[in-house]
């Protein structure tokens, strides 16, 4: 189900979103929304770069993998 969320702009700031939003034939709540997930989607998740170089890590690799197995065997205690 779809969220409402007000956000309030200048007049200035309103107008660059609308005139971009226009040219891509979009409505400007589009445009933000999709302008703020493209942003998520690149500041939360790893690139490329970031994964090849952790699969590459094989200490990393080593280490996680035993956190893994500790886990699925419940070793260890939870941290609250």
């Amino acid at each position: 189900m779809p969220n409402t969320v007000t956000l309030t702009l200048s007049d200035d700031i309103y107008a660059m979103f609308s005139i971009y939003a226009k040219t891509h034939n979009r409505s400007v709540a589009n445009l933000i929304e999709t302008a703020a997930l493209r942003y998520l989607q690149a500041h939360e998740y790893a690139d490329e770069f970031e994964t090849a170089e952790i699969d590459g890590n094989n200490p990393l690799q080593a280490a996680l993998q035993r956190a893994w197995q500790d886990a699925k065997e419940r070793k260890g205690r939870r941290v609250p």
